[in-house]
C-alpha cells in the first residue's frame, strides 16, 4: 500500500489534512503525481510547480513543501506540504 499524505498550513497550524491511498502497481513517480492530482482536487487547488527544490527535498526525504512560489493564483495559505507515510 502506498499513502500520500497531503496538509495545508497557516500559522503553523493545519488547516486541512488528507491522505491518499494507492494500491495500484503503478511506479512510485506516477503515484506521488496522482496522488497530489488527488490531494489538489480535494483542497481545489490548481497543481504546484514542482521547483528544483521540491524534487531535491521529495528525492531526500520523500516530502516536500509548496509555497506561494510554486502556484499561480494567490494563496490563502502559507504552504501545501505532501509526505509518503507509507510505502509498500
Amino acid at each position: 500500500m502506498f499513502r500520500l499524505m497531503g496538509c495545508i498550513y497557516k500559522d503553523a497550524r493545519i488547516l486541512k489534512s488528507t491522505v491518499i491511498c494507492d494500491e495500484s502497481a503503478s511506479s512510485r513517480t506516477h503515484k506521488i503525481f496522482s496522488g497530489l492530482n488527488f490531494i489538489c482536487l480535494e483542497f481545489d487547488l490548481e497543481k504546484p510547480i514542482w521547483l528544483e527544490s521540491n524534487i531535491t527535498d521529495f528525492q531526500h526525504h520523500s516530502k516536500t513543501r509548496f509555497t506561494q512560489d510554486n502556484f499561480i493564483e494567490e494563496l490563502d495559505f502559507d504552504y501545501l506540504s505532501i509526505e509518503v507515510i507509507e510505502e509498500g
